[in-house]
């Protein structure tokens, strides 16, 4: 039975009560049942970790070498997270970046992420729906 990496940054911890005109209502157990429905059949499980410090999110990945792939949405350390990038970089499957908003159509800090060059994919704009489409993504792309 496989693992799959369900990996969030800071602040998403918080969701469902936060910004929610931005971010929506659904809440990161939410986002997490969504994506266990969708891999069930395939008999794979969800870890899901969810950390605020970068540290801390580059220690679960480096543990979570023997997953079959990863969802990963780093929150802000999209933008210089350069240590989580390294780490990513040394992840060996396919991984999917995704953002519950739009992030080119918000400020522009957010227009750039050091780490989508390294996803096998990216996804925002599409609220908690874009992880259920990663999930659906890594599926097609695990054998």
């Amino acid at each position: 039975m496989g693992e799959l990496l369900l990996l969030n940054g800071p602040n998403l911890g918080i969701l469902g009560r936060r910004e929610p005109e931005i971010y929506g209502t659904d809440t990161l157990a939410d986002i997490q049942a969504a994506v266990e429905k969708e891999v069930a059949e395939r008999g794979w499980q969800v870890i899901s970790v969810q950390h605020d410090c970068e540290g801390a999110l580059v220690r679960s990945l480096q543990d979570a070498h023997g997953t079959v792939g990863a969802i990963v949405n780093p929150g802000a350390l999209m933008i210089a997270g350069w240590s989580l990038r390294d780490a990513l970089a040394a992840y060996p499957r396919p991984w999917i970046e995704v953002h519950l908003s739009n992030v080119w159509a918000r400020e522009r800090f957010r227009h750039e992420s050091v780490i989508a060059p390294l996803a096998s994919g990216v996804i925002a704009g599409l609220g908690a729906l874009g992880y259920r489409l990663a999930a659906r993504a890594l599926l097609d792309r695990v054998p």
